[in-house]
């Protein structure tokens, strides 16, 4: 499956904007959601081909919001690459055990980034 469509699911404004930028000049389409919330309600509304999530979110974090989508028959296809900075080895098996198939630590290495992305295609 070729990766066209991005969801970003971040609540840091600036966060969204660094990594959307990433994205956009790797020549990914890419949609936002501000929690994790609206994370999991969007990748069932729009089934984008990858989600990049944050984890430190109010509400539902990252973890619980990646479980969610990856248990989920509607959006459990959708490879989940955790990006935030909790950078802990118990963080990175915990995020891998919840359903994500990477995990990349902020600040985000643009070239780390997409390479991962690659990789998943």
């Amino acid at each position: 499956m070729a990766i066209k469509n991005i969801l970003v699911v971040d609540d840091s404004a600036t966060e969204r904007h660094i990594i959307g930028g990433i994205l956009t000049k790797g020549g990914y389409a890419v949609t936002f959601a501000e929690d994790g919330e609206s994370g999991v309600s969007k990748a069932k509304s729009e089934l984008p081909d990858l989600i990049v999530m944050d984890v430190v979110m109010p509400g539902l974090n990252g973890f619980q919001a990646t479980r969610a989508i990856s248990t989920d028959d509607a959006t459990k296809h959708i490879p989940v690459i955790i990006c935030t900075t909790k950078g802990q080895e118990t963080d990175k098996i915990w995020g891998l055990r919840q359903g994500a198939k990477d995990y990349v630590t902020k600040p985000v290495d643009p070239a780390e980034l997409l390479s991962k992305i690659a990789a998943l295609n």
